[in-house]
């Protein structure tokens, strides 16, 4: 009896190339409805509708960790020469397309079991962690005789991806025998898969964009588990190659450490909570030296800096002669606002943590009731703000599809600053009190442009972003004027801070603790908040969210790794601040003191009054060393604890 011949689809190598590469997309999609079907326990609620809303979402992770896995094979397809129709090289590419795609779904098959432990996709660092492990094979035995189902539905994957891939067949023979157009065509070809190749891998061709990361997730996710079925754990891998884990410090008993520092806050319950509204204003790029009202100090008292309007607020608020920032880039200054979670020494948001369970301000403050709304005029998914916006509490996403008029896009960046920040007045004004606003402005960037109807009417200065910064005080000040007019004005707390420095003009912007020196301003309408620039006490980023719900009378047990900046003991002797920049600074009243790691600090310094810090005193006052140091190692043992063990979330009664 004659053998039946399976049927093939014969076509030219790029469309076997695609077709190939979408079988790839089938299992991984097929892989996420198993990984769901295994753990359906611990996902309650989870409805149809929603689980398509997470498989549409995975494709975006998947592209990205597909073509990383067969960057090999695509590129062989891709050269623009005969021998890819060779029969030997084609062998070669299949085996490299069974061996590569076969590790990637062995790597899916088994977080269907490992998700349960950890409740996240594993990492790089967890493949580290098993290869020091004595008896692997051993442990690989045991795996798969206790969930043997998992290995046959891994062998049911390969099985089907060798069976779809022999029925796709190239022609022997490229279409075109003339050479000079075979090989232009081929090459024009090359460039442009490389091209989309780029864009696949960082999920996006704008420039906006940054390279997609774990954290991304977040944003088509509900519930943190849930983030689990977005990912695929190839690309959770490919993402942590050059991220590892932190080290667990023990510098301290568990007792003493929590009475030197604790993240986890007690607030005062004897005052009600005081539901005000609560509007935080980011600006991008906002060195402490553009304005004037803070550098007193500079060219012989006659410094007007570039910001008059903040300039006028200021003698309306509580602000602070010594604020610095927690990290140097806009990635570092969103968490370390509105979730009170520092760049320690690495983005949060770019970490192998970046999935932990968290708690901001907004989901705080949704528990009571508040509307929470956050704003950035970018193209929605720029910088993936969305995603983390959506993972720290924010019901509510405003970007630029919402803005919905392109006009005002500054065609790089953003809309506009002016029309934007008039924009979420007007959505604000339709809030429900109490509510959360809270919006990352843009307009002070590089290429460091005004609005064509602006052009010359800010001081350009000594820096290019001079001119940027004043614009964008104009807005300010428009926003202000906007909302002054509105019913809710009175009844909110407005604060205002920077994401992290920029360009600047003068030598003490240009010392090691230069890079930090933002502002952080309070504002209340209301007069419940008397003006004052705080001279006593150092503050930070991170504070602002403690700062803010003990302002409110916040009045449940809340995680946070900064401390309460409003509170009336201003000499409050647990606070300090801490960054990171190569090396590690902690400052504390009028002391910074300059550390590369727990026991090799070399430098201390009475910033205040040693601006350019010329002067360093370590020697003078080993007392005032090993303080700080303590207050260091507290903080990097809570910090790491914390984030390894996933414990980032007060448990309510």
């Amino acid at each position: 009896m004659k053998k039946k011949k399976i049927k093939v689809f014969t076509c030219n190598i790029y469309v076997a190339l695609l077709i190939r590469l979408l079988i790839i997309f089938a299992l991984f999609s097929l892989c996420r409805v198993f990984f769901y079907l295994f753990n359906t326990g611990l996902f309650p609620g989870m409805t149809f509708e929603h689980f398509f809303s997470l498989l549409k979402g995975g494709l975006k992770f998947d592209l990205t960790a597909i073509l990383y896995t067969n960057a090999i094979f695509i590129l062989g397809y891709l050269l623009p020469f005969k021998f890819r129709y060779n029969n030997l090289y084609q062998q070669i590419l299949k085996w490299i397309f069974y061996i590569t795609n076969g590790i990637a779904i062995a790597l899916n098959c088994i977080d269907f079991i490992y998700f349960r432990f950890t409740l996240r996709r594993s990492t790089w660092s967890v493949l580290n962690e098993f290869s020091n492990e004595k008896g692997n094979f051993a442990l690989l035995g045991q795996f798969l005789l206790d969930y043997w189902y998992v290995l046959f539905t891994f062998i049911a994957f390969i099985v089907l991806l060798v069976f779809l891939y022999k029925r796709i067949e190239i022609r022997k023979k490229p279409l075109i025998e003339n050479k000079f157009f075979y090989y232009s065509l081929s090459t024009v070809l090359m460039a442009l898969g490389v091209y989309l190749f780029v864009g696949g891998v960082r999920g996006g061709f704008k420039h906006s964009t940054r390279p997609i990361t774990i954290s991304n997730a977040a944003v088509y996710a509900n519930q943190p588990n849930e983030i689990g079925i977005v990912l695929n754990t190839p690309f959770s891998i490919f993402r942590t190659l050059r991220q590892i884990n932190y080290p667990r410090f023990n510098y301290f008993e568990k007792e003493k450490l929590d009475v030197i520092y604790t993240p986890i806050h007690q607030p005062d319950t004897s005052t009600p909570f005081t539901p005000k509204n609560v509007v935080i204003i980011i600006v991008e790029s906002m060195s402490k030296e553009y304005i004037g009202a803070l550098n007193k100090d500079l060219d012989h008292g006659n410094y007007k800096g570039y910001m008059p309007f903040l300039d006028s607020l200021i003698t309306k608020s509580y602000t602070f002669n010594h604020s610095f920032g927690n990290g140097l880039k806009s990635i570092d200054g969103m968490p370390s606002v509105l979730t009170s979670i520092p760049s320690f020494p690495d983005p949060y948001i770019l970490s192998v943590y970046s999935n932990n369970k968290i708690k901001g301000i907004a989901a705080l403050l949704k528990e009571k009731g508040y509307d929470c709304s956050f704003f950035h005029g970018a193209p929605n998914g720029s910088m993936g703000f969305d995603a983390f916006a959506k993972m720290s509490g924010f019901e509510h996403y405003y970007g630029k599809n919402e803005y919905g008029n392109d006009a005002d896009f500054d065609g790089m960046w953003s809309i506009w600053d002016e029309p934007f920040l008039q924009f979420m007045a007007n959505v604000l004004n339709q809030k429900k009190e109490p509510f959360l606003g809270a919006v990352f402005t843009a307009s002070s960037h590089h290429p460091y442009k005004v609005p064509k109807e602006y052009e010359g009417k800010f001081p350009k200065g000594s820096v290019p972003i001079h001119q940027c910064i004043g614009y964008t005080d104009m807005a300010l000040r428009k926003f202000f004027e906007t909302a002054s007019a509105m019913p809710w004005f009175k009844n909110t707390l407005f604060v205002l801070v920077a994401d992290h420095t920029n360009q600047t003009a003068y030598e003490k912007s240009s010392t090691a603790i230069g890079p930090f020196l933002i502002p952080i301003i309070y504002y209340d309408p209301s007069g419940g908040l008397q003006p004052d620039i705080e001279n006593l006490r150092a503050t930070q980023q991170i504070d602002i969210m403690p700062s803010i719900l003990n302002y409110l009378h916040y009045d449940k047990p809340y995680f946070a790794f900064g401390f309460d900046a409003l509170s009336k003991d201003s000499t409050d002797s647990k606070s300090f601040v801490i960054n990171y920049n190569g090396f590690y600074q902690v400052y504390k009243g009028n002391y910074v003191l300059q550390t590369k790691d727990d026991n090799s600090p070399f430098a201390l310094y009475e910033y205040d009054s040693d601006k350019l810090l010329k002067n360093n005193i370590i020697d003078k006052y080993p007392e005032i060393v090993e303080e700080l140091l303590t207050y260091f190692k507290a903080f990097r043992q809570q910090y790491n604890q914390k984030l390894i063990d996933n414990e980032m979330v007060v448990n309510q009664p």
